[in-house]
Protein backbone atom coordinates (compact mmCIF):
# COMPACT_ATOMS: atom_id res chain seq x y z
CA UNK A 1 0.00 0.00 0.00
CA UNK A 2 1.48 3.41 -0.69
CA UNK A 3 1.82 6.49 1.40
CA UNK A 4 -1.53 8.28 0.02
CA UNK A 5 -3.75 5.21 0.48
CA UNK A 6 -2.63 4.05 3.87
CA UNK A 7 -2.93 7.91 4.70
CA UNK A 8 -6.33 7.50 4.29
CA UNK A 9 -7.06 4.45 5.30
CA UNK A 10 -5.30 5.74 8.97
CA UNK A 11 -7.93 8.37 8.79
CA UNK A 12 -10.67 6.24 7.96
CA UNK A 13 -9.79 3.75 10.95
CA UNK A 14 -9.25 6.83 12.82
CA UNK A 15 -13.06 8.03 12.39
CA UNK A 16 -14.34 4.84 12.69
CA UNK A 17 -12.59 4.08 16.48
CA UNK A 18 -14.33 8.02 17.17
CA UNK A 19 -17.96 6.77 16.54
CA UNK A 20 -17.00 3.54 18.47
CA UNK A 21 -16.31 5.19 21.50
CA UNK A 22 -18.45 8.17 21.00
CA UNK A 23 -21.61 5.38 21.02
CA UNK A 24 -20.12 3.22 24.00
CA UNK A 25 -19.71 6.29 26.08
CA UNK A 26 -23.33 7.08 25.23
CA UNK A 27 -24.45 3.95 26.03
CA UNK A 28 -22.82 3.71 29.20
CA UNK A 29 -23.27 7.49 30.87
CA UNK A 30 -26.52 8.79 28.40
CA UNK A 31 -25.85 11.27 25.67
CA UNK A 32 -25.62 14.73 27.41
CA UNK A 33 -23.08 14.13 29.87
CA UNK A 34 -20.59 12.93 26.67
CA UNK A 35 -18.01 15.72 25.85
CA UNK A 36 -15.54 15.60 23.04
CA UNK A 37 -12.64 15.97 25.30
CA UNK A 38 -14.21 12.18 26.61
CA UNK A 39 -14.28 10.89 23.85
CA UNK A 40 -11.01 12.07 22.46
CA UNK A 41 -9.05 10.20 25.35
CA UNK A 42 -11.10 7.16 24.89
CA UNK A 43 -9.52 6.70 20.97
CA UNK A 44 -6.27 8.27 22.42
CA UNK A 45 -5.78 11.77 20.53
CA UNK A 46 -6.67 15.32 20.94
CA UNK A 47 -9.55 17.26 20.86
CA UNK A 48 -8.94 19.01 17.96
CA UNK A 49 -8.30 15.31 15.93
CA UNK A 50 -11.77 14.86 16.24
CA UNK A 51 -12.81 18.26 14.94
CA UNK A 52 -10.52 17.13 11.68
CA UNK A 53 -13.91 14.47 11.24
CA UNK A 54 -16.17 16.02 12.91
CA UNK A 55 -17.27 19.38 13.15
CA UNK A 56 -19.31 18.49 16.26
CA UNK A 57 -21.19 16.18 18.29
CA UNK A 58 -24.78 16.83 16.52
CA UNK A 59 -22.78 15.32 13.01
CA UNK A 60 -21.53 11.97 15.44
CA UNK A 61 -25.04 11.45 16.13
CA UNK A 62 -25.70 12.27 12.48
CA UNK A 63 -23.14 9.30 11.23
CA UNK A 64 -24.25 7.08 14.00
CA UNK A 65 -27.50 7.09 13.13
CA UNK A 66 -26.76 7.34 8.74
CA UNK A 67 -24.26 3.81 9.09
CA UNK A 68 -27.38 1.93 11.37
CA UNK A 69 -30.28 2.44 9.51
CA UNK A 70 -27.41 2.13 6.30
CA UNK A 71 -26.82 -1.58 7.44
CA UNK A 72 -30.63 -2.78 8.71
CA UNK A 73 -30.70 -1.64 4.22
CA UNK A 74 -27.63 -4.22 3.75
CA UNK A 75 -29.35 -6.56 5.75
CA UNK A 76 -32.01 -6.88 4.53
CA UNK A 77 -30.98 -6.95 0.62
CA UNK A 78 -29.26 -10.01 1.81
CA UNK A 79 -32.40 -11.31 3.26
CA UNK A 80 -34.35 -10.71 0.63
CA UNK A 81 -32.08 -12.99 -1.65
CA UNK A 82 -32.72 -15.42 0.86
CA UNK A 83 -36.73 -15.24 0.71
CA UNK A 84 -36.42 -15.91 -3.06
CA UNK A 85 -34.84 -19.12 -2.65
CA UNK A 86 -37.75 -20.37 -0.34
CA UNK A 87 -36.58 -18.44 3.45
CA UNK A 88 -39.98 -16.09 3.23
CA UNK A 89 -39.58 -15.09 6.80
CA UNK A 90 -36.17 -13.88 6.31
CA UNK A 91 -36.82 -10.12 5.62
CA UNK A 92 -39.26 -9.54 8.40
CA UNK A 93 -36.39 -11.60 10.76
CA UNK A 94 -33.86 -9.18 9.70
CA UNK A 95 -36.09 -6.32 10.55
CA UNK A 96 -36.70 -7.54 13.91
CA UNK A 97 -33.28 -8.69 14.91
CA UNK A 98 -32.14 -5.37 13.28
CA UNK A 99 -34.46 -3.27 15.65
CA UNK A 100 -34.98 -5.12 19.04
CA UNK A 101 -31.08 -7.11 19.21
CA UNK A 102 -30.27 -4.48 21.07
CA UNK A 103 -32.97 -2.14 22.18
CA UNK A 104 -30.90 0.13 24.54
CA UNK A 105 -28.90 1.12 21.63
CA UNK A 106 -32.08 1.34 19.46
CA UNK A 107 -33.51 3.55 22.00
CA UNK A 108 -30.64 5.61 22.12
CA UNK A 109 -30.67 6.77 18.24
CA UNK A 110 -34.61 7.59 18.65
CA UNK A 111 -33.42 10.29 21.48
CA UNK A 112 -30.28 11.48 19.37
CA UNK A 113 -33.11 12.19 16.36
CA UNK A 114 -35.19 13.75 18.78
CA UNK A 115 -32.15 15.92 20.16
CA UNK A 116 -31.17 16.87 16.76
CA UNK A 117 -34.82 17.90 15.32
CA UNK A 118 -35.41 20.13 18.64
CA UNK A 119 -32.33 21.99 18.54
CA UNK A 120 -33.11 22.29 14.53
CA UNK A 121 -29.91 20.66 13.98
CA UNK A 122 -28.79 18.41 10.76
CA UNK A 123 -31.78 19.11 8.85
CA UNK A 124 -30.93 18.16 5.43
CA UNK A 125 -28.95 15.27 7.17
CA UNK A 126 -32.23 14.08 8.49
CA UNK A 127 -34.05 14.45 5.55
CA UNK A 128 -31.40 11.99 3.96
CA UNK A 129 -31.62 9.51 6.76
CA UNK A 130 -35.66 10.08 6.33
CA UNK A 131 -35.32 8.78 2.73
CA UNK A 132 -33.67 6.11 3.89
CA UNK A 133 -36.19 4.38 5.99
CA UNK A 134 -38.86 5.20 3.17
CA UNK A 135 -36.54 3.01 0.83
CA UNK A 136 -36.47 0.41 3.56
CA UNK A 137 -40.16 0.61 3.87
CA UNK A 138 -40.58 0.58 -0.01
CA UNK A 139 -38.16 -2.92 -0.20
CA UNK A 140 -40.59 -4.47 2.75
CA UNK A 141 -43.70 -3.26 0.71
CA UNK A 142 -42.52 -4.89 -2.43
CA UNK A 143 -41.93 -7.95 -0.63
CA UNK A 144 -45.00 -8.11 0.98
CA UNK A 145 -46.97 -7.39 -2.08
CA UNK A 146 -44.94 -10.72 -3.46
CA UNK A 147 -46.27 -12.62 -0.29
CA UNK A 148 -49.85 -11.65 -0.73
CA UNK A 149 -49.82 -11.88 -4.11
CA UNK A 150 -48.40 -15.91 -3.54
CA UNK A 151 -51.26 -16.40 -0.97
CA UNK A 152 -48.92 -16.64 1.75
CA UNK A 153 -49.76 -14.09 4.25
CA UNK A 154 -53.03 -12.24 4.26
CA UNK A 155 -54.41 -9.75 2.14
CA UNK A 156 -53.83 -6.32 3.45
CA UNK A 157 -52.55 -3.42 2.34
CA UNK A 158 -48.68 -4.08 2.23
CA UNK A 159 -47.84 -0.69 4.44
CA UNK A 160 -50.09 -1.97 6.93
CA UNK A 161 -47.22 -4.59 7.78
CA UNK A 162 -44.74 -2.47 7.79
CA UNK A 163 -46.77 0.25 9.93
CA UNK A 164 -47.26 -3.01 12.10
CA UNK A 165 -43.77 -4.13 12.46
CA UNK A 166 -42.41 -0.44 13.02
CA UNK A 167 -45.41 0.01 16.05
CA UNK A 168 -44.07 -3.35 17.39
CA UNK A 169 -41.11 -2.40 17.78
CA UNK A 170 -41.44 0.91 19.50
CA UNK A 171 -43.41 -0.76 22.04
CA UNK A 172 -40.77 -3.52 22.59
CA UNK A 173 -37.50 -0.86 22.59
CA UNK A 174 -39.54 1.07 25.28
CA UNK A 175 -40.80 -2.12 27.51
CA UNK A 176 -36.86 -3.18 27.50
CA UNK A 177 -35.93 0.35 28.11
CA UNK A 178 -39.00 1.61 30.81
CA UNK A 179 -38.55 1.45 34.59
CA UNK A 180 -41.96 0.75 34.71
CA UNK A 181 -41.68 -3.31 33.67
CA UNK A 182 -38.05 -3.22 35.90
CA UNK A 183 -38.25 -6.02 38.66
CA UNK A 184 -41.59 -7.10 37.03
CA UNK A 185 -40.67 -9.30 34.21
CA UNK A 186 -38.29 -12.23 35.01
CA UNK A 187 -37.19 -12.64 31.44
CA UNK A 188 -36.89 -9.76 29.41
CA UNK A 189 -34.70 -11.41 27.12
CA UNK A 190 -36.87 -14.20 26.47
CA UNK A 191 -39.92 -11.83 26.09
CA UNK A 192 -37.80 -9.44 23.22
CA UNK A 193 -37.28 -12.78 21.44
CA UNK A 194 -40.93 -13.76 21.82
CA UNK A 195 -42.06 -10.45 20.20
CA UNK A 196 -39.65 -10.62 17.56
CA UNK A 197 -41.30 -14.46 16.60
CA UNK A 198 -45.02 -12.81 16.56
CA UNK A 199 -44.13 -10.30 14.41
CA UNK A 200 -42.12 -12.45 12.24
CA UNK A 201 -45.59 -14.78 12.06
CA UNK A 202 -47.67 -11.60 11.56
CA UNK A 203 -50.63 -11.96 9.17
CA UNK A 204 -49.74 -15.23 8.26
CA UNK A 205 -52.63 -17.72 7.52
CA UNK A 206 -52.64 -20.58 10.23
CA UNK A 207 -51.66 -23.72 9.28
CA UNK A 208 -54.78 -26.01 7.20
CA UNK A 209 -55.89 -29.31 9.74
CA UNK A 210 -54.79 -32.52 7.94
Amino acid sequence: MDKAKQKVQQFRDREQAILDAALQLMLDHGEENVTVEQIAEAVDIGKGTIYKHFSSKSEIYIRLMFDYELQVKDKLTAAIAKAEQGDYAAPARCYFESRISDPVRYRLFMRLEERLVQLGDQKEKLEELDKIRRDIMSIFNDVMSKRIAEGLVKDYPPYFYYAAYWALTQGAVDLYTSPIFEGVIDDMEGLMKFIMEMGVHMGQFPPKAP
